[in-house]
C-alpha cells in the first residue's frame, strides 16, 4: 500500500550563500594574518675591498660606573655627584683629541641618571663619539 501518492519527495537543496560567507570571512582573515617575508628581508651584496687596515688605533677614554653612582674616568676616581670632576677629567683625558671615543662601562644596576650624566659631560667636552661596554654571556 501506498499511503503516498500524491506526494512527490522534494529533493534536497543545498544553499551555498552562508559557505560563501564563512569562505570570504575565512579569506580576509588569512590575508590580514599573513606575514610577507619579502618585505622583511632586504637583499644587499656588500661590496668588497682589499686595502691595508687602518694603523692609528683610536684614543679610548673608559668611564666607569658603579652601580652606587661612583665613577672612574680612566684611573681617575670620582664622587657620585661630581659632574665638574667628570667633565674635567673628560677634557683630560681627551688631550685635545676630537677623535677620542668614550667607552662608558656601566654596572647593570647603576641608575640611569648616572649614565646620562657620563653622556652630557662627553657632549659638554666635545666627545661626540660614545660607546657601551658589554659582557657576552656564555
Amino acid at each position: 500500500m501506498n499511503f503516498r501518492r500524491g506526494r512527490q519527495r522534494e529533493e534536497p537543496e543545498i544553499n551555498l550563500i552562508p559557505l560563501i560567507d564563512l569562505l570570504l570571512v575565512i579569506l580576509i582573515f588569512l590575508m590580514v594574518t599573513t606575514t610577507y617575508s619579502s618585505f622583511s628581508e632586504m637583499k644587499i651584496n656588500l661590496p668588497t675591498g682589499k686595502g691595508d687596515p687602518a694603523q692609528a688605533q683610536a684614543h679610548l677614554i673608559h668611564v666607569a660606573v658603579a652601580a652606587d653612582g661612583n665613577m672612574q674616568v680612566d684611573s681617575r676616581k670620582l664622587g657620585a655627584g661630581d659632574r665638574a670632576g667628570l667633565l674635567d677629567g673628560l677634557v683630560r683625558a681627551a688631550a685635545g683629541r676630537s677623535d677620542a671615543i668614550v667607552v662608558v662601562d656601566a654596572d647593570a644596576r647603576s641608575t640611569h641618571q648616572s649614565v646620562i650624566r657620563v653622556m652630557e659631560a662627553a657632549r659638554e667636552a666635545g666627545l661626540t663619539q660614545l660607546t657601551f661596554a658589554t659582557r657576552n654571556e656564555p
